[in-house]
């Protein structure tokens, strides 16, 4: 009987587990009431340098695309070492992105341009409520005035799919690309995040830089050969002019920094829009499915803030360009002994101290307070004297180092984290 009444709770347990496992991410509307994408009125940082550059503040070079480009990306505070390249074909300009014609990405926290020669420059920027908002310049003529720019719908196409859990957000891929750029295998799609083994990641992507990987999908196209796909070179500049870019480079450590930026924000702002859609059910009040809901939320946000499932780093680490360190430190937040969320390690992991310097982000800073606290308090979990063996990847120091940078440079800490 014992045993028998064993086997049945086991049974029970698997068969609750299974059912959390499958559960169906819940579907927003955002295009409907209570969020409205569609006319909210941007708050971004490309909408308020558009308004600047109305107002005669900002001067954009159009006297060619890399001056135009340059000019833009010093008015948006992107820095050029941020470049990455990649040549499957993506974005509305998929037909002229190939191995011949790469496709070039700049970004900040929270601003990304997307440029590939002979197109349209592509804008993505983060509104503080509403997340990611698309924008695309008109092609521009060398001499002439700055092209007219339009807010993109035609961008949810791809930008709010299953990889976004159906929310505005941000996309790559890793795929075996064709000599035209399309795709003839993938070796990840619909996740985004730090968490991603590096050696599934890079397929469509050039990769230079010290980064150790012995085995990595980057630099390489297929030529389909007898019903297999022949794996051939394709370095950075064998098969495209990279003259017509800014850079020659797409760094090891811009890849990573934009990997683990996209995996942070689409988590923030599928929890945001989980929030204010439970808020509007409810009627601003927040019964127990809601809260149980709001908490799968914040538990899968702070176990990404403090990089629980980062990826394995290779043995001999990794060297990032310097002037892309240079660039990524220039605005560090420090606690008063001088430590930073932004110091790196790339030895065996990304940075020092694991708790993401995203949290420094305006989107974050607006998140809803019902959120945030939850949040807080699972981060706080990670960070105790003595964790539990689901939140002790961290070494006592680290958590130290952690707790101190949080109390000396964030302002919207729970007064019980002080």
């Amino acid at each position: 009987m014992r045993s028998r009444s064993l086997s049945i709770l086991l049974f029970l347990l698997i068969s609750a587990a299974q059912a959390v496992e499958t559960k169906p991410a819940r579907v927003i509307d955002f295009k409907g009431p209570p969020h409205s994408y569609l006319e909210w009125k941007p708050k971004d940082r490309f909408a308020e340098m558009q308004e600047r550059a109305q107002k005669g503040e900002v001067k954009l070079d159009t006297t060619s695309d890399k001056a135009f480009l340059t000019s833009l990306l010093e008015a948006l505070n992107i820095p050029i070492s941020s470049q990455i390249l990649v040549f499957s074909a993506s974005s509305l300009q998929s037909e002229i992105i190939n191995p011949r014609n790469p496709r070039a990405l700049y970004f900040n926290e929270d601003t990304y341009l997307g440029w590939v020669p002979g197109g349209l420059v592509e804008i993505i920027a983060a509104d503080p409520e509403m997340g990611p908002m698309f924008y695309v310049f008109n092609r521009m003529r060398p001499g002439g005035p700055v092209p007219d720019v339009v807010r993109s719908t035609k961008c949810m196409n791809c930008h709010a799919g299953n990889a976004t859990r159906r929310l505005p957000g941000l996309i790559a891929e890793s795929l075996l690309v064709s000599r035209a750029g399309s795709s003839l295998e993938t070796y990840r799609r619909d996740v985004q995040g730090h968490q991603i083994p590096l050696e599934d990641r890079f397929g469509g992507w050039h990769l230079t830089g010290e980064h150790n990987l012995t085995q990595n999908r980057a630099n390489v196209m297929g030529i389909p050969n007898a019903g297999k796909n022949q794996i051939v070179s394709v370095n950075p500049g064998e098969y495209s002019d990279l003259s017509l870019h800014l850079l020659p480079t797409s760094d090891i450590l811009p890849n990573l920094t934009n990997e683990h930026q996209m995996g942070f924000e689409n988590r923030l702002v599928y929890a945001i829009y989980t929030t204010r859609q439970l808020k509007f059910e409810g009627k601003g009040i927040l019964g127990a499915a809601a809260k149980a809901e709001l908490e799968e939320r914040a538990q899968e946000l702070a176990r990404y803030i403090m990089f629980a499932d980062e990826a394995r780093f290779p043995a001999k680490g990794m060297v990032g360009d310097p002037a892309y360190v240079r660039d990524f430190l220039r605005d560090r937040k420090t606690s008063k002994a001088g430590l930073s969320l932004k110091d790196l390690d790339l030895k065996t992991r990304m940075f020092k101290h694991r708790c993401s310097y995203m949290i420094y982000t305006d989107t974050w800073k607006h998140a809803p307070k019902e959120l945030k606290e939850r949040v807080y308090y699972h981060m706080a979990l990670y960070l105790r004297e003595a964790p539990d063996a689901q939140h002790a990847h961290l070494a006592s120091a680290e958590r130290v180092a952690i707790r101190s940078i949080l109390k000396d440079t964030m302002t919207d800490l729970p007064a019980w984290w002080r």
